[in-house]
């Protein structure tokens, strides 16, 4: 799918496994509408990590991600300051995310990138 935008904001993080399923109740029926709603989200892909083999230079090797949180968000926006937005503020804030959820997750990332012309 091409972008619309020139800006993804990356968030990855792991959760507790009691957790899990809260997290991605939330997520999906609380913490992502939410966020579509704020001036300058156009859209929103949530990802898993998943075990890689890839051939690199003529060899098959498994790429070690240890470290790598299992979850992972990509928000395409219209610019950095929807993060700093009193929306983006408030949608952030709403539901169980932040007193049930936020709690429970660990290993977080948080980055912006701007596509390449």
């Amino acid at each position: 799918m091409p972008l619309q935008e020139k800006y993804l904001f990356v968030v990855s993080m792991d959760v507790t496994p009691e957790k899990e399923d809260l997290f991605n109740e939330v997520y999906d029926t609380e913490h992502v509408p939410l966020l579509l709603g704020v001036p300058g989200v156009i859209s929103v892909s949530r990802l898993t990590k998943q075990p890689t083999k890839i051939t690199l230079g003529g060899e098959i090797q498994t790429i070690e991600m240890a470290d790598e949180p299992k979850y992972t968000a990509i928000y395409e926006v219209t610019g950095p300051e929807v993060l700093v937005s009193d929306a983006w503020a408030e949608a952030g804030e709403q539901g169980r995310w932040g007193p049930d959820v936020r709690p429970h997750t660990f290993n977080r990332r948080h980055v912006l990138r701007k596509v390449v012309e």
